[in-house]
Order: structure tokens, then sequence, then C-alpha cells
């Protein structure tokens, strides 16, 4: 059966809390996760045949962490064994990857210090028809760039569905290029792009009138949305669906809707409120697999953005990277925060 291949490094994301109790306890709460792990993990959660690929280093924690993967009934086969270490981050409990207060500690990981002509692409596109990676890996450093070059090129060439998030870190565009350096590049062989307005300006140079925010209204962000969503489908002739996200937080609570323009449509999704949340890292990454989900099943882009937006909201109730609700689940426990 054709298989989802997911592209990134593997984190392992360390959480002390903020008033240093993890130093009077003597332990770290810590999750398995990575951008691209945590959609290949949901994937395989929801019965969609997931590959994942990435480099691990030779030791028993990397031996240990495939085995915790295979058990999620994730294909580990071609990963790229090589390498020192594997990538680390660390994030207070309760905050998201954009806080001021993540740190990285990912240089010199075995993925970060990969090379163009390492990875026997055929290998490991062997029957893979959907490729996925982000806007993460290529912002590491040069070498991740060029290999994510390589990685979409060789997809394309086989006629395999490609998807980019557009998640944009600030913290690791640290080795001379900007995303405007890079990303328009590889975004010119995906299929399906996925992030949000701010990020296609940042990344895209798709511009975003100044004052929008000032505004502060749906129906503003929803005509931004959708105007963003052609011109990338008109920049970039080879992508064909674009999907936008918006989050906002009040008083603690969030408000979250999403979009979806495929097939000349332009879809929005249900809105979601809560007063509470427990973990927002990993939403974003649940909604790109609930997209991945709807268009490996050919749903209507309605039905899919519905439970893209569904699945990521869920997540902000799950305490770790990946989510652990099935599609069943997603569907029944969102019912009461339709707005």
């Amino acid at each position: 059966m054709s298989k989802v291949l997911s592209f990134g490094e593997l984190l392992l994301r360390i959480c002390p809390d903020t008033d240093a109790q993890w130093l009077a306890e003597n332990k770290l709460p810590f999750y398995v996760g990575g951008a691209e792990l945590n959609v290949a993990s949901a994937l395989a959660l929801w019965q969609v045949p997931s590959a994942y690929f990435t480099a691990l280093p030779q030791n028993f924690m990397a031996d240990q962490l495939v085995g915790y993967m295979d058990k999620l009934n994730i294909d580990t086969s071609k990963i790229y064994s090589g390498g020192d270490r594997i990538g680390l981050y660390y994030l207070p409990k309760g905050k998201d990857l954009k806080n001021a207060g993540v740190i990285y500690d990912r240089a010199n990981s075995a993925f970060a210090m990969l090379k163009t002509g390492q990875i026997n692409w055929d290998n490991v596109l062997e029957g893979v028809t959907w490729f996925h990676f982000s806007a993460i890996c290529p912002a590491l450093n040069q070498a991740a760039a060029e290999v994510c070059l390589e990685a979409v090129k060789a997809a394309s060439a086989k006629g395999i569905t490609i998807s980019i998030d557009l998640n944009y870190r600030a913290k690791l565009w640290k080795y001379g290029k900007q995303p405007l350096d890079v990303i328009p590049e590889l975004v010119n062989y995906c299929d399906l792009v996925m992030g949000n307005i701010w990020a296609a300006e940042k990344m895209l140079g798709i511009g975003v009138p100044s004052h929008i925010e000032e505004i502060d209204a749906k129906e503003t962000y929803l005509a931004q949305a959708e105007k963003t969503s052609v011109e990338i489908i008109t920049r970039f002739p080879k992508c064909k669906s674009v999907a936008n996200t918006f989050r906002f937080d009040f008083n603690g609570g969030i408000k979250y809707y999403t979009t979806l323009f495929s097939e000349q449509q332009f879809c929005v999704s249900t809105e979601f409120q809560s007063a509470k949340i427990l973990d927002k890292v990993g939403s974003g990454d649940c909604f790109m697999a609930g997209l991945i989900y709807g268009f490996y099943h050919q749903n209507k882009p309605q039905e899919i953005v519905n439970f893209a937006a569904a699945a990521a909201f869920n997540k902000l109730f799950i305490p770790s990277d990946c989510t652990t609700a099935t599609v069943n689940q997603i569907i029944e426990e969102t019912k009461q925060y339709e707005k």
C-alpha cells in the first residue's frame, strides 16, 4: 500500500517548569517529537500507512527511539544511521515554539550533519506516494537546505505529491540565509502549502497589510487568507492547495479556525473556542496531518479542512508533542467547543 513519508529531525523536548521545581525534584519531563515525526505519528494512529525518514546516531538511545516509533506502527526501515548525537530543545511547560524562552540544542546533530549525496533517495522513496517536510529543516544550516532541495527534486521526479509546512523559527535561521533565500525554491516542487498569512509573508514574500492586526476581524483575516492562497498558487504553478491556520489567545483561552483553498474553492473550517488548554506544541503538525489524511482519502475540501482543524484543536488538550486521539475521538471530543 502507498505510504506517506515524513522527513525531518527527531527531537527530544525537555520541559523545565518556570518555577525551577525540576531542580528540587531532580527530574525533567521530556517528550519525543519533531514537527515531521508528529505528522507521521498522527497518520499512523489514523491508519494511514506512515513512514519516517531522519538521521540518528548509532547508539542505544537511537535504538530505543526506533523501537518506540516501530510500536507506533511507523515504518522506520529507511532511517539513516550515522552522526554523533540526537537533537534537543528546551521549552517551558505550556509554551509554544514561537515563545522567546525556547532553547535549541541541535548543532552537529546527526540530522544537521547530513550532506547531499549521502542518501539513496530511490531507496528511501520506494513505495511512497506522498512526501512531507517542513521549513524547519532548511533553517538548520546550508547543508540541510541543500539536502531538502535534493529530496524534493527526487520526489518530484517520481511524481510523488509533496507538502510543506511553513514553520518559521527565528532562532534557527542563523547561518547567513533568510527564508526568502531558500524556501521559494523548495515550494516550487510542492503540491500543498500549509502555514498562515504571516509565514507566507516571511518565507515567500507575499505581503500582508500592516493594519490587518489592528482591524483584528475574522472577515479581514479570511479575505487575506484567500488572497494569499491565490497568490501562492499563481506564483508556484505546481501548488494545487493552500491551507492557513488562525490561532488567537485571549485571557488564557484559545480561538481557532483554519482555511483551505483547493479545487478553486475557498473553504473555512468550523471555529473552536476554549477558555483553557494544556499544550500548544504540535497543534500545527496535527493540522498538517489532518490535511494529508483528508487528501489521502480523497475527501472533499470542506471535509478535509473541518477534520484537520478539529484534530489541531483537539491536540491543544493533549500534553505531548504528537496527538494520541483517534479520528472518532477527535470528532466527538471537539463538538463541545464548536462556536
